[in-house]
């Protein structure tokens, strides 16, 4: 196989070509923004556990799919002026309606610390992914607050050599194909600040601070060019009320990669109470989903998102599917639904 047509492949698959996929999309990110913004952890009382997993372009041979497990919660963090829970009970008055977010506080001064776990897989390639982080979090104003933080870990890049075919016009050589998978470690740092308060949301996060070439060199695959980029990412929501039992809260992601253009999704969630939730999202120049989600109750949640695609995938592809499945540990509020995360 000439060595040409391999670096045409890592350089699609892993290079800085403007179709590249280097961090996975995530619909349902305003369910988990700590798995895009370190500075997210421990922003809630409780520790937040985030399972999801998501089969991007089904029916598509080889499409990404992206699974991660996501931990953080705050090391020591004491609200006192919250005296009573905010489940959902028999009342017919809302628990979270407007007379609860007119007593809203910002935050105190505390810290945050979590856990990434991810599996990302492209074709040939597959990135797995580990961190820890920290985060501190300070109030600014009476009702607003602000963090910042770090994560820091190691990701490993596979190759799977036996993927590498380009058809009869270019058989692939015996000593490629048995070459196995190739495996390269290399160190990640994402870093971000997120401001926050009763009514909105603004965060900044780079991923992938450290940028570096990713190399595989063998005696049968050498493959050279392919690198990996920071990634910028920054995002924005507003919440507000229709009535007292519903709310509706759209949201915005922009991701930057140079040279790649700019990524943009538009997401609304129209949520009834802290029971149920429906929205939408739009994703510029891709496609749009429909997303639905359940808070079962105070310790138990979960949300799907089906995405269906505007460009010449969807000719072979039946769309993409995304599950998120979340548990709230030591939640001594009882709050069905996030506080400061919505």
């Amino acid at each position: 196989m000439k060595r040409s047509l391999l670096l045409a492949l890592v350089c699609l698959c892993v290079g800085g070509a403007a179709t590249a996929q280097q961090r996975p999309h995530y619909t349902q990110y305003i369910l988990n923004n700590y798995i895009i913004n370190p500075a997210v952890a421990g922003i809630e009382n409780y520790t937040d556990i985030k399972i999801s997993h998501r089969h991007q372009w089904v029916g598509l041979q080889d499409a990404p799919v992206t699974t991660y497990l996501t931990i953080h919660g705050p090391l020591s963090k004491s609200d006192v002026d919250r005296t009573t829970a905010t489940t959902v009970g028999p009342s017919n008055e809302n628990p979270r309606g407007r007379a609860y977010w007119a007593d809203y506080t910002k935050a105190e001064p505390h810290h945050g610390v979590g856990f990434t776990m991810i599996n990302d897989r492209t074709g040939p390639l597959n990135r797995f992914a580990a961190y820890g982080t920290y985060a501190y979090h300070l109030g600014i104003a009476e009702r607003t607050s602000i963090s910042l933080g770090v994560s820091a870990g190691v990701q490993n890049w596979t190759l799977n050599a036996s993927k590498l075919d380009f058809g009869a016009a270019s058989p692939v050589d015996p000593a490629v194909a048995g070459s196995g998978y190739l495996n390269r470690l290399r160190p990640d740092v994402n870093a971000g600040v997120w401001l926050y308060s009763a009514d909105y949301f603004v965060g900044l996060a780079a991923q992938n601070i450290i940028p570096s070439k990713l190399r595989f060199a063998e005696d049968t695959v050498r493959l050279s060019d392919g690198r990996i980029i920071p990634h910028m990412f920054l995002q924005a929501g507003y919440r507000m009320f229709l009535n007292d039992d519903f709310s509706l809260l759209p949201s915005v992601t922009v991701r930057y990669a140079n040279p790649a253009p700019i990524g943009i999704d538009v997401n609304a969630k129209l949520q009834f109470r802290e029971l149920l939730w429906a929205g939408m999202s739009y994703r510029h120049q891709d496609g749009y989903a429909a997303m639905v989600g359940l808070n079962v109750n105070s310790t138990f949640n979960i949300g799907y998102a089906h995405d269906f695609t505007t460009s010449r995938l969807n000719t072979v592809s039946r769309g993409t599917h995304e599950i998120v499945v979340g548990f709230l540990l030591g939640n001594r509020y009882g709050d069905w639904c996030p506080r400061n995360l919505w």
